[in-house]
């Protein structure tokens, strides 16, 4: 196991992957994360609202041993960052940008998802009822994005796009996105689908039910095809004071769900999944646990996701909760690299790591 500084800059917020996405060709990883300004009052999260967070990304061509930060060169409205929203003042915000509408891009020409070089980003505004959600895509490694596209909101409250996809031929790829409830908040996980390159969007399916309670959720999807044609999606739930992570599978490329598993129950906090596939056939999911002693964790699971084992320490001694929003590779011989948000104490800067783990 190793351990490896992606971003750290002193008194700076750097966070949560999972927002953006990681990416991988060969041995060469790219990670997208947003850093902002560091407060040790602020509360849950440290950081300070009234500062900007802006779109960062890292790249290793070494496996995630090194690193070189770089700009986020995409289309940014006004250069406002995206899928921050929450965190700064409404006067930072991307949802509250008057001419918001005027930056977005019609995307008429069939994406090839097959190029070799090819990484596609999901990004939103806020988590509210009415936020809006957008893609890049790229063709050279995410050294330059293609964007940005409005997405639907497939009649729903709000799309809370973060990236999950599934490629299944040169123009058609499915996504996993978490959509705002009925009543305008957090959220329950949809399935959209284009076959013309990302030209149009369909919705084909919720992935299981809309959750009941005014404030329980169901979000932040990871899924994974398997060789049998089976999609699992799991998925982070909150329901009163109880948190876990589900896992899902359709039988009929996506169209109908069945929950087959309960792999992780956190506590009070939670934390969102990554799910891959080793070449044995072993499946690994990540994660963050913000209940002490804070970890980064993997379970891996040799009947299909029906079952998983103990947890396996990726990282150890975070110094509080405000950690994790992992996003996995797996390389060719099965080296799992684990991208993360995490601090060594409350008082300290958040900051972006890998774990490095051969299973």
């Amino acid at each position: 196991m190793q351990q490896v500084t992606i971003y750290r800059e002193d008194r700076r917020f750097a966070g949560w992957p999972a927002n953006y996405g990681i990416w991988h060709w060969g041995d060469e990883i790219l990670v997208g994360y947003t850093v902002g300004y560091f407060d040790p009052t602020a509360g849950f999260h440290a950081s300070d609202s009234s500062r900007p967070f802006i779109n960062v990304q890292s790249r290793s061509l070494d496996r995630g041993m090194t690193w070189q930060q770089e700009a986020f060169l995409g289309n940014q409205p006004a250069g406002y960052g995206f899928s921050a929203d929450e965190h700064m003042i409404p006067d930072l915000q991307l949802g509250q940008l008057p001419d918001l509408d005027t930056y977005l891009k019609q995307n008429n020409e069939p994406i090839d998802f097959h190029h070799p070089q090819f990484a596609l980003m999901c990004s939103r505004t806020g988590l509210e009822k009415g936020t809006r959600a957008f893609f890049h895509y790229s063709y050279d490694k995410g050294k330059h994005w293609n964007g940005i596209f409005a997405l639907p909101n497939f009649g729903q409250t709000g799309i809370m796009a973060r990236t999950d996809y599934i490629v299944l031929d040169q123009h058609s790829l499915l996504m996993f996105l978490t959509a705002n409830k009925a009543n305008g908040h957090e959220g329950k996980v949809i399935c959209v689908r284009t076959d013309d390159g990302g030209v149009t969007w369909q919705m084909i399916s919720e992935v299981g039910d809309e959750p009941a309670g005014e404030y329980d959720y169901m979000i932040m999807p990871a899924s994974l095809k398997l060789p049998d044609g089976k999609i699992l999606c799991s998925v982070r739930c909150h329901q009163g004071e109880d948190n876990w992570i589900d896992v899902y599978q359709s039988d009929d490329n996506a169209h109908t769900w069945r929950h087959i598993a309960r792999p992780v129950e956190f506590g009070y906090h939670s934390n969102p999944p990554t799910l891959h596939r080793l070449s044995d056939g072993r499946l690994v999911m990540t994660y963050g646990n913000r209940i002490a002693p804070f970890t980064i964790e993997a379970k891996l699971s040799s009947d299909n996701g029906q079952t998983w084992g103990d947890p396996i320490i990726l990282r150890s001694n975070a110094g509080d909760h405000d950690i994790g929003y992992p996003r996995t590779v797996v390389l060719a011989d099965d080296t799992l690299v684990t991208a993360y948000y995490i601090n060594d104490e409350p008082t300290d800067e958040r900051y972006i790591e890998a774990s490095i783990l051969s299973v």
